[in-house]
C-alpha cells in the first residue's frame, strides 16, 4: 500500500487503557498511518463510528463494559457501520475466542504482545 493510501485511512482505536492506546498509536505511525482518533470505551467507540467515517476499528477481547465480540456484533448488526473493517487485540490465544469473533465477522487478530512486523502485514491484509 502506498504512502497516499496509508495516510488517507481513518483508524478509531478503541481501548480503555491509555498506555494502550498509545502504543497502538504509535506502532500505527511507525507504519506511516496518520489519521488515528482514540476512545476510552466501546460505548464513546460506537458513538464516534455513527458520528464519522472510519476505514478500520481496533478494539481488545477483553473490555470492562462490554466485551469484544459484543462491540463487533454491534458494528456488524448495524447497518452503516458492518462493512467497517475490525482487528482484534487478544491477550492470550484462547481459540475459543478467536474463533467466535471471526464467525461474528471479525477481519484481523493479534496476539500480545504484537510486533511490528506481524502488525503490519495484518494491516496490508485489511487494507489490500
Amino acid at each position: 500500500m502506498s504512502l497516499t493510501n496509508k495516510s488517507s485511512k481513518n483508524i478509531l482505536i478503541v481501548d480503555e487503557y491509555a498506555f494502550s492506546r498509545r502504543v497502538l498509536v504509535d506502532t500505527l505511525k511507525q507504519l506511516k498511518y496518520e489519521n488515528i482518533e482514540e476512545v476510552p470505551d466501546v460505548y464513546s467507540g460506537l458513538v464516534r463510528l455513527k458520528s464519522g467515517l472510519f476505514d478500520l476499528v481496533i478494539t481488545k477481547w477483553e473490555t470492562s463494559k462490554m466485551n469484544g465480540l459484543e462491540f463487533l456484533m454491534q458494528i456488524r448488526f448495524d447497518p452503516n457501520l458492518k462493512e467497517i473493517p475490525v482487528l482484534m487485540v487478544f491477550e492470550d490465544e484462547m481459540q475459543e475466542n478467536i474463533v467466535a469473533a471471526f464467525k461474528a465477522g471479525l477481519n484481523a487478530h493479534v496476539v500480545k504482545p504484537v510486533d511490528l512486523k506481524s502488525f503490519a502485514e495484518k494491516m496490508e491484509e485489511i487494507f489490500k
